[in-house]
């Protein structure tokens, strides 16, 4: 066991954003493991000292060169573990999902993304997105879009 990534001694905390302009949301390529190569969220890593929105706020930044428009609002936790052939925990996060607006500009892939595109809610079904992310993506849509932020 490690205090890294891979086989972690404890639980990773990660903070996703669900960045909506118009009926299109904010997803980038994985650019590391886990689901290296997948669409995804934005989002990384807390940092010592960071809360939440800060790394929320931060991430968006980092990886696609854009800001957050006003509030964010918490939408979800998700537990993602992922076992090897031993039944080791190879990753262990704590995912919190926050949604947002986004601010103005053009995204650019930075950080550890491989790519970032702005895509309808309707095409969600056919990226072959994990679940989890795309339920948390429509629930973040109905809780806008039903001004329960």
């Amino acid at each position: 066991m490690s205090s890294g990534r891979e086989y972690p001694v404890h639980p990773r905390v990660g903070v996703g954003v669900i960045l909506f302009r118009g009926s299109s949301v904010l997803l980038i390529r994985r650019g590391t493991p886990p689901r290296v190569g997948e669409w995804s969220l934005p989002g990384g890593g807390q940092e010592l000292g960071e809360t939440v929105e800060e790394t929320a706020r931060r991430e968006i930044a980092e990886e696609t060169g854009l800001g957050i428009a006003g509030p964010l609002t918490l939408v979800d936790v998700v537990d993602a573990i992922t076992r090897d052939e031993a039944g080791r925990v190879r990753f262990h996060y704590t995912l919190v999902d926050f949604a947002g607006l986004a601010g103005p500009g053009e995204p650019v892939a930075g950080g550890d993304c491989a790519g970032v595109a702005w895509t309808p809610l309707t095409a969600l079904p056919g990226l072959g997105l994990w679940e989890r992310t795309e339920a948390v993506i429509m629930k973040a849509s109905a809780m806008l879009r039903h001004g329960e932020s």
